[in-house]
């Protein structure tokens, strides 16, 4: 049986902090966890589809009749997904008679792009 002994070499000696400093300010602790509720309520598939529809509908709203067939779920489930993407400040909702309608918040997706678009630079 063969051994094989490796050798470390020294740590180089730094001279100054060991990481950049920022270049710009970074998100505050209330900004972070708003936008990590928004990320998150778009972390299910069938809420983004629901988002989606709603935007892409004449008016930018839609009843949540109009929303059960397109995602293929129950009337009881599609609310409770439209209710996370209220609460998250995606959508908003108004009660029409026993209709619920809901529209895309103006500027929430903007909001979440500019922090994407700022992320990446």
């Amino acid at each position: 049986m063969t051994t094989i002994a490796l050798e470390l070499a020294p740590a180089a000696p730094t001279s100054g902090p060991c990481c950049a400093p920022l270049v710009r300010e970074a998100t505050d602790p209330a900004a972070a966890a708003d936008l990590a509720r928004s990320f998150k309520a778009l972390g299910d598939p069938t809420r983004v589809r629901l988002l989606s529809i709603v935007a892409a509908h004449d008016g930018g709203e839609a009843c949540v009749c109009d929303l059960t067939e397109p995602v293929g779920l129950s009337q009881p489930t599609v609310s409770h997904h439209l209710k996370i993407l209220v609460d998250a400040g995606l959508l908003a909702r108004e009660q029409r008679g026993k209709w619920a309608y809901y529209s895309v918040v103006p500027g929430s997706l903007d909001r979440l792009g500019a922090l994407l678009s700022e992320a990446a630079r």
